[in-house]
């Protein structure tokens, strides 16, 4: 009973916030898997990356997942997603507070419209199309970035598509979207967009910058844009929703002097322009291809379910052992905030 009813929330928020012209897609939610300093992409093998990252999905998460070593579908045991066939990987950083003292606490997530009751987490998006026609799904060993942390200028920031903000007035304002973090208070959190390009190179898995192989098509995908020649292959749009819970922070008193916007990446940015998001694939089978091919709409009755309390109790085990919620005097990891020169400003 309980997964009916998540669901059928789910199926009615997602349909209200379906945007124009969207025939179908999946809309999921997953709960937190884990939060530490591990990045498998950017960073292999080490235990201990720069930054701190919020992670969901399968726990064969770790600091070391090349393929063809690690079969993601077979080596994890659980999945924080509410579809148990995808034991993906997904991640972004983490949203810290910085207090007038200069101290930073860590802002916690908050379940989406339809998920009530998801442990933190995102909303997954897997959309194959605007117009029609057929999608290839990602294959086993695909990963990719979105996003560069290091930029802090608008015009960085414009050479991604759709890597936005929203000041939520409520849970369900999906307008008034920014490239860089909300200036004002945002009366019910402020949510991270995060949306990657739909078009594949049809050779590459991965790329030294994770990114090179997948490209945007020509106008938008929305509109059904073309893809290009050098990038061929359409494959689904994936968007990640994460809605940081920054209500505990909106008293204007507790923000800098000056009241400019208090809150920071985990990576040193204020200005909220190095937004970036992570995948690793890794959905069982064709489980993934079966649900594009079937132009699922929210609710998917071709893949394996589960509900949201299950989902919940997957996890792994921290494998960085350092204070990362109480009041911090820096960042986790030592690392410095700094503006577009480069230049430490905390």
């Amino acid at each position: 009973m309980q997964l009916t009813l998540n669901l059928a929330a789910a199926a009615a928020a997602g349909l209200a916030l379906l945007a124009p012209g969207a025939q179908a897609l999946l809309r999921f939610s997953c709960s937190q898997l884990v939060v530490e300093r591990l990045d498998p992409l950017v960073n292999p093998g080490v235990t201990g990356s720069p930054h701190v990252h919020q992670i969901i999905g399968g726990n064969a998460f770790n600091a070391s997942m090349d393929y063809p070593r690690m079969d993601m579908p077979n080596e994890a045991t659980c999945t924080t997603c509410t579809f148990a066939e995808d034991l993906s990987n997904y991640w972004t950083a983490v949203l810290y507070f910085r207090a007038r003292n200069g101290t930073y606490k860590r802002v916690q997530q908050m379940a989406n419209s339809g998920f009530e009751g998801a442990k933190g987490g995102m909303t997954v998006y897997y959309t194959p199309s605007y117009s029609g026609g057929k999608v290839t799904a990602f294959q086993p060993g695909f990963r990719m970035i979105v996003g560069n942390p290091t930029y802090r200028t608008e015009a960085e920031a414009k050479k991604y598509r759709q890597l936005t903000y929203t000041c939520l007035e409520n849970i369900l304002t999906r307008s008034g979207e920014t490239l860089d973090m909300p200036k004002k208070v945002c009366k019910a959190g402020i949510m991270a967009n995060i949306r990657f390009p739909t078009c594949w190179d049809g050779k590459n898995l991965d790329t030294p910058d994770h990114s090179s192989h997948v490209a945007y098509p020509a106008g938008t995908f929305e509109s059904g844009g073309a893809c290009p020649s050098t990038h061929p292959v359409k494959i689904p749009q994936l968007f990640y929703e994460v809605i940081w819970d920054t209500r505990p922070f909106n008293n204007p008193a507790d923000w800098p002097a000056d009241g400019s916007q208090p809150f920071v990446w985990s990576y040193g940015d204020a200005t909220g322009y190095g937004n970036h998001g992570d995948y690793m694939f890794g959905w069982k089978g064709t489980a993934l291809q079966t649900a594009m091919d079937s132009n699922c709409n929210i609710n998917c009755p071709q893949l394996k379910s589960q509900s949201i309390s299950q989902a919940n109790q997957c996890s792994k085990p921290v494998s960085v052992n350092e204070n990362i919620d109480g009041w911090l005097t820096e960042l986790p990891g030592g690392m410095p905030v700094t503006d577009a020169s480069g230049k430490v400003i905390y």
